[in-house]
């Protein structure tokens, strides 16, 4: 896989896409998930947004956005710091 996929309900995200965008290793990316230090959230859009899903993913100070439509392709990706404590 590459990039995200979605299958009903559900996205897969590769763990490439998310280490390029945390500048960290694929293995990293497996072992915080595995350890709860990467976090995510999925949100639908709703009236000008039907059909799109907002993709949220946390890790220490940082944080990634991918806007992507019914089929998983991504038409946004956005990294930006967040406020921690």
């Amino acid at each position: 896989m590459t990039g995200i996929e979605r299958a009903g309900p559900d996205f897969s995200v590769d763990a490439a896409l998310l280490a390029e965008a945390f500048g960290v290793t694929q293995a990293q990316v497996q072992q915080d998930m595995r350890a709860g230090a990467i976090t995510s959230r999925c949100e639908a859009g709703v009236d000008e947004d039907a059909g799109r899903w907002r993709l949220t993913f946390h890790r220490g100070d940082r944080a990634v956005r991918f806007i992507v439509d019914d089929a998983g392709q991504v038409l946004t990706r956005a990294s930006f710091p967040i406020r921690t404590g």
